[in-house]
């Protein structure tokens, strides 16, 4: 069966059929946020925007499925203004998939690296939030190797990452949805 063409009603450069929904739970009484979803671009860097039922420090359990074709080799995620990780010895920071992290001094950018997230694979990073409001925004965006590039280029593109930041792409934002249980 084929459709009909209706001009103005192309939406393919406007909807991303992909994509599939983060949701997110808050436990009020663990003061832990769970959120899951998949990540279908390469291209852009991904703006999590969350309401909290209250502000404060939370640890993040953040699950995700690479829905690309390519494979990440380091993942980033940066808080807005308000908001730090936690740096210290009583807190988890990990990630099943990558062994080491990197957190900037000002508690700010958090970089997971050191492993690989292969196409179709999900990922786990585990961290805590210090969440001055009760609608935290943080920014994450994936590293993968470009295929032309050998791998002492890899790794040099890698060391700068992890030391200077990723830069910036073009951002897709999404406003996770919360249910609050405890």
């Amino acid at each position: 069966m084929s459709s009909p063409e209706f001009p103005g009603l192309d939406v393919s450069t406007r909807v991303r059929a992909r994509d599939i929904q983060m949701a997110g739970v808050a436990d009020v009484r663990r003061r832990v946020l769970m959120i899951s979803g998949a990540i279908d671009t390469t291209e852009h860097d991904i703006s999590v925007s969350v309401n909290l039922p209250e502000p404060g420090r939370w640890q993040v359990i953040k699950s995700e499925t690479n829905l690309t074709d390519k494979t990440w080799v380091a993942m980033q995620v940066v808080t807005d203004e308000d908001s730090t990780f936690v740096n210290d010895a009583d807190t988890l920071v990990l990630s099943r998939q990558f062994s080491k992290s990197f957190m900037t001094p000002d508690q700010r950018r958090l970089t997971f690296y050191d492993g690989e997230v292969r196409p179709g694979e999900a990922v786990l990073k585990v961290y805590s939030l210090d969440a001055g409001g009760r609608k935290p925004t943080y920014s994450y965006s994936r590293y993968s190797p470009i295929a032309t590039d050998t791998a002492e280029q890899s790794q040099q593109t890698l060391d700068d990452l992890i030391g200077n930041g990723m830069k910036q792409r073009p951002v897709i934002e999404l406003i996770v949805p919360v249910t609050v249980i405890g």
